[in-house]
């Protein structure tokens, strides 16, 4: 059974197999999306007024605070992966490529834990 060409096994091109698995990462985390998304705006729709009180009350309940964490670790992981695809298609030089994923990774993080940092601190209580 032949893969490829002579030169092309010699070099080890071909598929690094890494494609499908990125891929499913990015239908999954559209999902959790989509239903998290879903059970907050319903769960919000639900809420008598939208005043300072009553939303942190809300978002400070176990549920929604679970909810919203979730959330902001899915829309990042989404979005990381996403823009990752797009640096990859595009930027051509290596080294560009480097860094634009590195501060891609550093942007998504920071992003990502000061929204988590957030939600604690509201579920905790450490906003007045």
């Amino acid at each position: 059974m032949d893969k490829g060409t002579s030169v092309g096994r010699v070099r080890g091109l071909g598929s690094a197999h890494a494609g499908a698995h990125h891929w499913l990462q990015q239908r999954f985390t559209a999902m959790g999306n989509l239903v998290l998304m879903l059970f907050l705006a319903i769960s919000l729709a639900l809420l008598p007024s939208y005043d300072y009180v009553t939303v942190t009350g809300w978002a400070s309940q176990t549920l929604p605070a679970t909810a919203l964490a979730l959330l902001i670790v899915s829309v990042f992981w989404h979005a990381r992966l996403g823009l990752q695809v797009l640096i990859e298609d595009y930027v051509h030089t290596s080294g560009n490529k480097f860094a634009l994923v590195a501060l891609l990774n550093l942007a998504t993080v920071g992003g990502a834990v000061f929204g988590l940092v957030s939600i604690a601190r509201i579920a905790l209580g450490g906003i007045s």
